[in-house]
């Protein structure tokens, strides 16, 4: 199974550390799109997997329910960070500081048809200093992203732009950058193994945020952000994938789909529920 050392997925593994379901599990951890790219070509059997990377491959995969990395409204750790209004940033260079392809698609969507610009866009190493030499404007996921959001773009005197608000701005509904997915093979060999690995992790998701205050003090040991900034971030992500957020998903891939690799209307299948 798949883990992203990120913070915004810390919630989401802490709890089953406290519940020991951690010492069942071979977790394999790298970034995000390595194990979306080992989910799909089946060397995990369960992982998380960027949104644009399930869908891409959704013929084979299976999405947890009521699981997910996303917002409803602010992110924190998606940003567009820029040195002028993104309204001049028509034929500007700007800097991708990751190839996190949702993340990359939704600001290219973003600039595009709401700001109504296009960039030039290049991949460099998410290092906001040395973008800023480079570009006019930097996009950078993660916990980079939450530095430039939270220090460097504020000390460096830049505007920083968080794409879960821009979304929700424009479309009213929230935005998932990740799911969890069993491999649909998988599924069908271990139905009992892929429900019991969902339930736990909805469990530590529970866990976590009835102790968010916990998970932010513990983090904030050897992480730069002090426990009040985590625990705000914490609760500021939504880890729900609920029917809001299937719209999203929805209004993503009808906006996005024929230019990235997936039908505008491509279908989305949930584990069933036990019982269901």
């Amino acid at each position: 199974m798949g883990h992203i050392q990120f913070l915004n997925c810390l919630p989401l593994y802490w709890g089953l550390a406290r519940t020991g379901t951690l010492l069942d599990l071979d977790l394999t951890k790298d970034t995000p799109e390595k194990l979306s790219e080992q989910l799909v070509r089946g060397d995990l059997d369960i992982a998380p997997i960027t949104l644009v990377e399930f869908l891409r491959a959704a013929d084979d995969l299976v999405a947890f329910p009521d699981l997910a990395v996303g917002c409803d409204g602010p992110v924190m750790s998606c940003v567009i960070v820029s040195q002028k209004p993104l309204d001049r940033l028509d034929g500007a260079r700007v800097a991708l500081g990751s190839t996190s392809r949702t993340s990359v698609r939704l600001a290219q969507l973003l600039l595009a048809e709401k700001i109504g610009v296009r960039p030039d866009y290049f991949t460099c190493p998410p290092d906001l200093g040395l973008m800023m030499q480079e570009a006019d404007a930097a996009v950078l996921i993660g916990d980079a992203a939450l530095r430039a959001n939270l220090h460097d773009g504020p000390a460096l005197g830049l505007d920083v732009h968080d794409l879960g608000r821009m979304w929700k701005d424009w479309t009213g509904l929230p935005f998932v950058f990740a799911v969890w997915a069993a491999r649909r093979d998988y599924l069908e060999r271990e139905p009992a193994v892929v429900r019991s690995v969902h339930e736990a992790f909805l469990a530590s998701r529970d866990l976590s945020l009835d102790e968010v205050g916990k998970v932010a003090e513990q983090a904030a040991r050897w992480e730069h952000f002090d426990e009040a900034v985590l625990e705000r971030y914490f609760t500021t992500l939504d880890f729900r994938f609920g029917p809001d957020q299937l719209r999203g998903v929805t209004e993503f891939a009808r906006r996005v789909g024929p230019t990235t690799g997936f039908p505008a209307d491509v279908r989305v299948d949930l584990l069933a529920r036990t019982g269901a």
